[in-house]
């Protein structure tokens, strides 16, 4: 049975604009003038902690810790008021009858945050991990892999549902099937081409659209025979 491994910004949740636009305030505000745009090409499902040495490299200095901090709060308090999970997203996650669990390069409190303001929590229960967790961030393969050990499945029976370039290319190093979502609020026209890139197997623009596209990887996986050594 495969198992679904979902990210959560961009794809569970459309936070990508409103974390993005305020990652755009806080570094603009620090010297290095950026817009929302340019935080989802260059940042776009990368860990904090990635991000932040980015930005202290253009910037030639460190960013104090208490200014994430302070950005951070900012924004939990904006998805509590303002985040809403992907259209269709319930209906499409009830018509996939496998395990699933959601693997974020977000801290654990956002994703946290995330899942519970938009009623989505109780879909995934505790299956819930984060980049913190591991050494590497996307597009390592490391959380996927990390991600698929803690449910009892191999890489190659996963299906990954990814939103950015990072994360299609850390599904395809980990060995996993990939979706590319380009549905959120975020993606622009070229994103589609982008994901394919990458190495997604398939593209899509709606979660009404998932099940028939984990379908198709799962047939596909299925159809492929079993390979023994010696034979």
């Amino acid at each position: 049975m495969p198992l679904l491994i979902f990210d959560c910004d961009g794809v569970l949740v459309d936070s990508e604009p409103i974390a993005c636009a305020a990652f755009a305030h806080v570094v603009t505000s620090l010297g290095y003038a950026m817009t929302t745009a340019d935080v989802v090409r260059d940042f776009g499902g990368r860990s904090l902690t990635d991000a932040t040495k980015e930005v202290e490299k253009r910037l030639g200095r460190p960013v104090p810790a208490a200014t994430w901090e302070q950005a951070g709060r900012d924004l939990l308090e904006r998805f509590r008021c303002e985040l809403e999970a992907m259209p269709g997203l319930p209906e499409a996650i009830s018509a996939l009858p496998y395990p699933r669990c959601v693997a974020s390069s977000s801290v654990p409190d956002r994703i946290r945050v995330s899942l519970e303001v938009t009623g989505l929590a109780p879909l995934f229960g505790p299956h819930v991990f984060s980049a913190v967790q591991v050494r590497r961030g996307k597009p390592a393969p490391d959380l996927f892999l990390f991600a698929a050990e803690q449910m009892g499945h191999a890489a190659a029976e996963a299906v990954v549902i990814e939103d950015s370039v990072f994360g299609i290319r850390a599904a395809r190093a980990a060995g996993m099937a990939a979706i590319g979502f380009v549905g959120g609020g975020h993606a622009t026209a070229a994103l589609a081409s982008e994901l394919t890139k990458a190495g997604a197997d398939v593209i899509i623009s709606t979660m009404a659209a998932l099940p028939a596209a984990v379908g198709s990887l799962v047939g596909r996986a299925a159809s492929v025979p079993e390979t023994r050594p010696g034979i």
